[in-house]
């Protein structure tokens, strides 16, 4: 695995965040008939909260972003934005910052809350999240709905 590291986000980071997505969305978009060059960076812009998103570095370059942000009630966590330059993908960066970012959340809750997110059909992100325990809790013609319950937690 690349030596990585996590930082958090700050607002200057929104540009190379919303270009990185255009970038790694894109062939899943366009299969899915739902590729737009402007509204692909700006729904990144609308969404963007730099307290709780990390940018994702290897050897100090910028390499990816991720969020995770509490739902409105606090029972769970949204995982947003995860998002790997296409140069650092299939290097097991991707593993080592969800299973951290997942042991954060174990930790800081107790092990009480779920995380939830949202994929594209078709997605290879898929593999990855059902490795750390997601399962399908519900799927639209756009995009695959999973949820990983906290570790001896109730099924959400």
């Amino acid at each position: 695995m690349a030596d990585w590291a996590i930082r958090p986000a700050v607002w200057a980071d929104v540009e190379g965040v919303a270009e990185l997505r255009a970038v790694v969305l894109r062939a899943d978009l366009e299969r899915l008939g739902r590729y737009d060059e402007r509204r692909v960076r700006q729904r990144l812009r609308d969404g963007f909260e730099p307290g709780h998103t990390w940018v994702i570095e290897v050897g100090g370059r910028f390499a990816g972003c991720v969020a995770l942000r509490p739902d409105a009630d606090a029972r769970c966590h949204w995982l947003e934005h995860f998002y790997l330059a296409p140069e650092f993908q299939g290097a097991g960066i991707g593993s080592g910052v969800l299973g951290e970012l997942l042991a954060r959340c174990d930790r800081r809750d107790g092990g009480g809350g779920a995380v939830r997110l949202n994929v594209l059909r078709g997605s290879p992100a898929r593999r990855l999240y059902a490795r750390y325990g997601f399962t399908v809790e519900t799927e639209d013609s756009v995009d695959v709905f999973m949820v990983r319950a906290a570790p001896g937690g109730p099924r959400p």
